[in-house]
């Protein structure tokens, strides 16, 4: 199982239509709308990393109003 956090900073005013957005999609596993330097902190788990990255990258960075992402992906060690 491969587990990543995508730190999500949105167009002004998007937060709540981003974060219904990403809630829609199935490998997202949690999200919560934070206060700071982001504004919604999303949690995705997939089989793989590959599918992780394709989630990543065709679906959440896909989504209207968002402007920035930080990802911050699990390791075994």
């Amino acid at each position: 199982m491969a587990v990543g956090f995508v730190l999500i900073t949105t167009e002004p005013g998007a937060e709540v239509s981003v974060r219904e957005a990403v809630s829609r999609l199935s490998s997202v596993s949690g999200q919560w709308i934070v206060f700071g330097m982001h504004d919604l902190f999303v949690k995705v788990e997939a089989d793989d990393e590959a599918e992780l990255t394709r989630c990543i990258v065709k679906e959440i960075r896909a989504i209207d109003g968002i402007a920035e992402t930080r990802t911050l992906i699990g390791a075994e060690i």
